[in-house]
């Protein structure tokens, strides 16, 4: 199975993300902002723009790899991605759904101000390219299409990770004290 959290940069996609696996034996993350990194790393400055989801190998080298791994691996597969173009969603869920795999898909909400918030106490100012990117997320990610939606501005962590287990009936290793 495949549990993907999607959300705003500040919804605490990553965070619950890396408590999941924490606490669900036999997990992986897998983290498709590294084929991004890739790119950037090796495209010429001239050919690059703004997003690397908009380069069509991003999405298909991340569901090549996510079907390879849901493939050859027994056990669960956790992904935090921000996914709010509905034609790019279909490209990787929507195929490998298509293809057989099960995926849980979770999609983070919470209000502007939480996530500018959260954004600051991260250190990222209110223009950076994060910011920038809450309105089209708040925007797009309560559409039905984007799977279970959980409101985050007045949950702790432990919150979601539990909303995230019990949507997907995972059974979580207790937390530490």
């Amino acid at each position: 199975m495949i549990i993907w959290i999607n959300g705003a940069f500040g919804s605490g996609k990553t965070t619950a993300a890396q408590e999941l696996h924490r606490r669900i034996p036999d997990s992986h993350l897998y983290d498709p902002e590294n084929v991004g990194y890739f790119i950037w790393k090796v495209a010429p400055e001239s050919i690059k723009n703004g997003d690397f989801q908009d380069w069509r190998q991003w999405r298909t080298i991340n569901y090549e790899m996510l079907k390879l791994i849901s493939d050859s691996y027994q056990g669960t597969i956790i992904v935090p991605m921000t996914l709010v173009v509905p034609q790019y969603f279909n490209e990787i869920v929507g195929r490998l759904r298509a293809d057989g795999i099960e995926i849980k898909h979770f999609a983070l909400l919470a209000s502007r101000e939480t996530l500018l918030q959260r954004l600051e106490q991260r250190g990222e100012r209110s223009d950076s390219w994060t910011a920038q990117q809450i309105d089209r997320c708040v925007a797009s990610l309560p559409h039905e299409m984007f799977g279970q939606h959980i409101h985050t501005d007045q949950l702790t962590v432990e919150d979601i990770v539990q909303r995230i287990a019990n949507g997907t009936g995972v059974e979580l290793l207790r937390p530490e004290s």
